[in-house]
């Protein structure tokens, strides 16, 4: 697909893929994809929401087709999406709905923040960190980067996999053996140490993303780590108007692994 390209403020081109859909009753919805992926992290259950409703995602800033701004900070990527939600507002004549996963669920409650426009949010297990008790320390960040100069980014995306999101042997395996994982690779080495380290800055914290009014459904899979389920339940305190769903049997893939289920979680809450 050929993307439509959104300036940000700071003059990075984020590139815009349709997904497909029509327009009509129902708002457009905007997919943000999580750490060390792209847009196509969305090919499964992208297609299952557009039967409904006009689709979107992105590749975030510095993968993909977009490119990169002169410096770093989560809240770049704050104001990446909601000039995009800027643009499709204008082409729609009201309000969008976004649906961001891990990391791009913490960018989806951000830009929220900073927009009206942004009608629901749903969050698929993208609460902020516990800075004090973060999974982010130190020696771990120091250990990831190594990898990266010793010119093994894969083995960098390995250990982030292992530790962070909880994959074990056989999750492993068929990842290296999808054909997106030279991309996956390719992203983390450019974009995984950055995010980790913005991901436990103020911006990017509960008393700050807490403080969202728009209606917020929360996902976590049964399957998951602990700490993203620690995570969900002190966001879900902080938000006014929040729900919780689980996706019985899945983890942090569901829009992958259990797509029906996911997929129908999200219209629920958005048809709401």
């Amino acid at each position: 697909m050929e993307p439509r390209l959104v300036a940000a403020p700071d003059g990075a081109g984020i590139a815009v893929f349709s997904l497909g859909g029509r327009a009509g009753p129902r708002r457009p919805l905007l997919l943000v994809h999580g750490t060390a992926s792209d847009h196509t992290t969305w090919r499964v259950a992208g297609p299952l929401l557009a039967r409904s409703r006009a689709v979107f995602s992105i590749d975030r800033r510095g993968r993909g087709t977009s490119s990169d701004g002169p410096s770093y900070s989560i809240e770049r990527e704050y104001e990446d999406v909601v000039a995009v939600v800027e643009a499709l507002a204008r082409d729609a004549d009201g309000g969008v709905d976004v649906l961001g996963h891990s990391y791009g669920g913490r960018i989806g409650l951000g830009a929220a923040l900073r927009s009206p426009l942004i009608r629901r949010l749903v969050v698929y297990e993208g609460a902020p960190v516990h800075v004090r008790n973060g999974r982010v320390a130190t020696a771990q960040l120091g250990r990831l980067e190594a990898d990266v100069n010793a010119g093994r980014p894969d083995r960098m995306l390995d250990a982030f996999l292992r530790l962070e999101v909880g994959f074990d042997d056989a999750g492993l395996a068929a990842y290296h053996a999808n054909p997106v994982w030279p991309d996956r690779v390719a992203a983390a080495e450019r974009t995984l140490l950055r995010e980790l380290r913005a991901e436990t800055s103020p911006p990017a914290g509960l008393a700050v993303l807490g403080r969202v009014a728009q209606p917020v459904l929360l996902v976590q899979g049964s399957e998951s780590v602990e700490w993203f389920h620690k995570g969900t339940r002190r966001l879900a305190t902080r938000l006014d108007d929040v729900r919780v769903v689980e996706i019985h049997g899945a983890a942090h893939a569901a829009h992958h692994t259990h797509a029906p289920e996911f997929v129908r979680a999200v219209m629920t809450f958005l048809d709401g």
